[in-house]
Parts: structure tokens; sequence; C-alpha cells
């Protein structure tokens, strides 16, 4: 246990954490350090929680001494021992203090859901002052939910971690400025391609070969599905479930309802609604409602799913790859679902709107089309108005790969790669 801490906290030596990529996230987190609250970042596995910390431990070996920041990562299978008992945990800063001789000031604990109770742990160390600020990481939305999660009511700020935004990838590439986009155009079509091909995922970013990109995104979506959705929630009745994740995966962006959902995995509706939730809660999937002033009626209509990561659909889905189209969609998606959080829906009645989000007080209509041509334009450009004037939307936006256009003075097509100006 002595060696896998010592691995663990390179920084003890005054080793910084190289090789990481900038998250504007991390800018966010930082600016909270002062604060006596527990940090917390929830997102998806692998989708740069850990990258964040080391940031921030960073940052904070230029105003503590190193060795009093303590980073435990609670996803290493040698600290599955005492993962059944949160108590087992205060072993760990008092072993890290012999070793180093000073106490630990900053304790930072990642994928923390492993820790069974690890609320009352935390809880108790925070209410006795034991380090000057705690910080946790957890993949599964119900790490504050339940019972136990409680005890932590108004101790708490949180942070929505995701794999990184097309934005992050252009800063991380030395590409900022709407002029470097412009002047390298051939290099930002090519990071495009990419990212809607294989996603963003912190660690996919830096492998080249396309084979080894697939065959760990794979492992990604197969860990997600095993540990945070199936074993995390004891899940019975697993075939019914990865028959289910692995539908929607292949239908991102059709709408449905729970009824359908069930009918075509040979379940119910119950159970369609609770697994949906479960995908959700994993941060694997993401439901949208049709947009209506009514909530009732919004519960009512169809529903969509969108992915987490287009490489997880490209990956896994049954024939996603040719449906370059939908593929498209899921980005817009991801990157709309960075900037607004929650404010996100589609528009369907006799036509169709691929999002509508908030912008402020505004609403603002997107439509997702990866060929603008003499085709599909009359369809685009129908649904988007359609949604316009019922609901008074502000501007309209159609997002193509790289077409740029003024339709009117509140209807535009924009590439996607200048998609972050309007966000």
């Amino acid at each position: 246990m002595e060696k896998i801490l010592i691995q663990q906290n390179r920084h003890w030596k005054g080793s910084r954490y190289d090789g990481l990529f900038h998250r504007a996230v991390a800018e966010s987190v930082i600016a909270k350090v002062g604060l006596k609250e527990i940090q917390v970042l929830l997102g998806i596995r692998r989708g740069g929680k850990s990258t964040i910390f080391k940031l921030l431990i960073n940052q904070l070996m230029d105003e503590t001494d190193p060795r009093g920041i303590l980073y435990l990562n609670l996803d290493d299978p040698f600290f599955a021992e005492i993962c059944g008992d949160a108590k087992e945990l205060y072993r760990l800063p008092e072993m890290a203090e012999k070793l180093t001789g000073v106490k630990v000031t900053h304790l930072f604990l990642d994928e923390v859901q492993n820790v069974r109770d690890w609320q009352k742990f935390v809880k108790s160390v925070y209410d006795a002052e034991l380090f000057r600020k705690i910080f946790v990481t957890g993949s599964n939305s119900a790490l504050l939910q339940g019972e136990y999660a409680t005890l932590l009511s108004g101790r708490y700020v949180t942070d929505r971690v995701y794999p990184l935004s097309f934005p992050e990838i252009l800063s991380n590439n030395n590409l900022s400025g709407l002029m470097d986009l412009v002047g390298n155009r051939p290099r930002v079509l090519s990071l495009f391609e990419q990212t809607l091909l294989h996603g963003s995922f912190p660690e996919i970013l830096k492998i080249d070969d396309a084979a080894l990109k697939r065959e760990v995104l794979v492992s990604y979506y197969e860990t997600i599905v095993l540990k945070d959705c199936i074993a995390g929630r004891m899940m019975r009745d697993t075939r019914i479930f990865t028959d289910m994740t692995h539908y929607l995966l292949s239908n991102i962006g059709t709408p449905y309802s729970y009824n359908s959902l069930a009918r075509a995995v040979g379940s119910n509706e119950n159970t369609a609604r609770e697994f949906v939730g479960v995908m959700e809660g994993s941060f694997l999937l993401s439901e949208v409602k049709n947009f209506s002033w009514s909530l009732k009626q919004q519960s009512k209509a169809k529903k969509k799913c969108f992915c987490a990561d287009n490489g997880l659909i490209s990956s896994v889905a049954f024939s996603m790859s040719e449906n370059i189209g939908r593929l498209f969609e899921n980005l817009v998606y991801c990157e709309l679902a960075k900037a607004t959080a929650e404010e996100l829906y589609f528009f369907s009645e006799q036509k169709e709107c691929d999002f509508i989000f908030r912008k402020g007080k505004e609403l603002t209509g997107v439509q997702a089309c990866f060929d603008l041509n003499d085709r599909s334009r009359p369809r685009e450009l129908g649904g988007l108005n359609a949604a316009m004037e019922k609901y008074g939307l502000a501007r309209g936006y159609v997002v193509t790969p790289d077409s740029e256009e003024r339709i009117s003075d509140k209807v535009s097509v924009i590439p996607f790669w200048k998609m972050h100006l309007i966000l």
C-alpha cells in the first residue's frame, strides 16, 4: 500500500504532471480552491476528471508543500480491500503522513463511488476540519443522491466534466482566435473530422492509430456499462440493459417513447424508463425532450437520446459509421451540451428542428446538417423557421461542417468550427 501511495503521488518529490490538456473547467475549479466546501467533479469515466486534479495539484505546488497533497485513485485494484468499508480510508492519510513527515492539507479522492458509504468518511473529516480542502470525483450522477448523500447537503460545490469541447481541442493545438482558424483551415477541418469519427476523450486524442483508438473506446464503453451501470446498480437483467444501450447508440437522435423502446428489446415500459435513467446517471447517454412551455406536454411527447462522445458511437453502434449525418448531429449536440448544460431541447411537429437552447433569456434554434444541398435546404430551413415562428426564437442557425451563408437577419449558416462563437 505504501508503494502505491508513492506511485500515485509523484508530486511528493517535486515532480509536476506534464502532457496534460488545458481544460476550461479547471479554471472554475481553481477559482474555488479558497472555499472551504468540498469540491466535487462529476462526469463520464475517462472524461478528464483526473487530469483536472493533476492540473490543480500543479497549481497548488506553487502555494503549498507538495508533500501535504494526497491523491488517491480509488479505481486502482490495490485499494479493493478498503472499498467495502469507508472507515479504512482513515488509514491512508495517516500512512501518507508517516511516509512524508508532513500533515496532509489537501485530499483528492478520485472515483470515490468505489468506496461504500464514502459520504460518512468525507462528512466526518470535513466537519472535523482535518484537511484544508477536500476534492472528490465520481462517474455517476447518483454520487450525491440517496440516504447518505444527504449528509453532505450544503457542504459541497460541483462542476461537470465532459470530454474535451472542440474549442478546447483547437486551443490545445495552438489554434485559438478566429484569425488562427481561418488561416489554418485545412488543419482545423482535419481536427473536426477526427473528432467527428473518434470523439474527444483526452487519452484518445493522444493515439494516432485508428484501430487502436477503436479498441480503447470499446474498452471505455464496456467499463462504463459493466462498472458504472450494471455493477453500480446491482442490475439483474443485464441482457436487456446491454441490448437497450446498444439499440439507443445505434439510433442516436431518433425519436422514441418508452413503450416503443421497450418493444424494440422485448421489455416493458417501466424497465425502459428505468434503464434510460441508469444510462443518464453514468453520463453515457442524455435524454432530450421535445420543447414545450408545458412540462406535462414535454413528459408525454417522444424523446431523443444522444451520446456523450462520438467515439463511443462509431466504435460500438451498429452501422453508425455509415450514417455520417447522425454522427454530425450528435457532435453538434455534444458542443451545445458542454456550453449550455440542461437547457437543451428539440422541436418536432409537422416539421423538425434539431435543437433549441437557451442563451440568457433568449431561445435559439439549431439545425445540424452535414450536407446542405438543394434537396436538404428546404427541409432544414423549413424546420428551423417553424420552430422560430412558434416559439419566437431570437436566432436560428444551420450548422454545417464548413459552409457559411447569411439567410436573413435572424438565420445564418455557419461552419461547425465557428459554432462556439454563438454559444
